[in-house]
């Protein structure tokens, strides 16, 4: 099979991350197995307890070698932009194959798939890793796990195994991106007709927290401490939502909700934001929960590796992307490249699709770097 036929046939999955990726997984793993390689599979149930799979495999002898890292869950599809076929319902039209997940980042797992098919176990000097994941979209969770519990990753760090996250980068090769950090903060009233005393608006407490969150924003935009030239927008993001889900304007609101998801860079410390909220809340009577985080990936782009993965994809600069990968994960790896087919300004949009001679050159290029560094 080509690179279209199984991003066709890893589309068609519906693998939203709410639901469980465990069908699309056992595609992963059955495709890899006739691919020739072992496989390693870790299961474990997310927060509301749906089921999901991540699938580590290895082709070819000794360690070292290569590995590919991607996800096969994608965002909802809702809406989508045709009448005539669902997002999971793979169509080529002009040249692009259109459905939910094609660009982020199932066309991406299938160059490498159709690359990793045309070396034999047996031309392999040095072994070819292929990691899927589940749960990129909502945190990385299926990374943290494999980082954990994977016996092949574990071989991959003593290896000291060269890899690639394969997002879409329109493959140039990007040698940092930022961090995910994120929390909630809940402000607790009570719900009563407002025309009366008996309620308490949580707003109230909100507000003043919100102002402080304010604040953090602004400083961000125009502190010299956060900012990094490096990466465009070159400061943290520090984006905030609200919501005290009232159904009614005359009911005084019994809960208020504030989210902030922040992207720190390379050589900054999250953490100190992360506690001037927490303190913030603590003075304002506002709850505080964590969401999980996620470092920025850094590799020298003087390095050996970055270098050579230059050479190998004839460019002459790498670059910095500000949106985060499931490389956050995998810090011990310390030659790590995003480098994969499609746009990410077609990720995640009503019509996403893939440009199908996108697809034909990130099998030319993954096969390339196989070449070099397995055979």
């Amino acid at each position: 099979m080509n690179a279209l036929e199984f991003t066709s046939q890893l589309v068609s999955y519906d693998s939203v991350s709410r639901r469980s990726n465990v069908a699309v997984s056992n595609y992963v793993q059955d495709s890899l197995s006739r691919l020739g390689f072992d496989t390693e599979r870790l299961e474990y149930d997310d927060a509301n307890g749906v089921r999901k799979a991540c699938i580590v495999a290895k082709k070819g002898p000794n360690t070292g070698g290569l590995a590919y890292f991607g996800h096969t869950d994608v965002v909802p599809a809702d809406p989508w932009f045709s009448a005539e076929h669902g997002p999971f319902q793979p169509t080529v039209r002009e040249g692009r194959l259109y459905g939910r997940g094609s660009c982020d980042m199932k066309g991406s797992i299938a160059c490498f798939w159709a690359a990793a098919a045309q070396f034999p176990v047996e031309s392999l000097k040095r072994p070819i890793y292929v990691t899927c994941t589940a749960d990129e979209e909502v945190g990385y969770h299926g990374a943290r796990e494999v980082a954990a519990k994977s016996r092949l990753f574990r071989e991959m760090v003593a290896g000291n195994t060269p890899g690639i996250i394969g997002e879409p980068t329109r493959l140039e090769v990007v040698y940092a991106h930022k961090g995910t950090y994120g929390f909630t903060a809940i402000a607790r009233g009570r719900a009563a007709h407002s025309s009366t005393d008996r309620g308490l608006n949580a707003n109230l407490a909100m507000i003043p927290f919100l102002v402080e969150m304010k604040a953090i924003h602004d400083e961000l935009q125009h502190d010299p401490a956060w900012q990094n030239a490096e990466f465009e927008p070159t400061g943290v993001s520090w984006n905030i939502g609200i919501n005290d889900h009232t159904p009614a304007v005359n009911i005084t609101a019994p809960q208020s909700v504030c989210t902030v998801y922040f992207r720190p860079m390379p050589g900054q410390n999250p953490d100190r934001l992360m506690d001037r909220a927490q303190a913030a809340a603590a003075r304002c009577g506002v709850e505080f929960h964590e969401g999980p985080r996620g470092q920025p990936l850094y590799v020298d782009p003087q390095s050996p590796y970055v270098q050579t993965i230059l050479k190998l994809a004839a460019q002459s600069t790498a670059k910095t992307v500000a949106y985060g990968t499931d490389g956050t994960m995998f810090g011990e790896l310390k030659n790590l490249v995003v480098l994969g087919p499609g746009d990410i300004a077609q990720a995640h949009t009503h019509d996403e699709w893939i440009d199908l001679a996108e697809l034909e050159r990130g099998t030319a290029l993954y096969s390339r770097l196989i070449q070099h560094f397995c055979c």
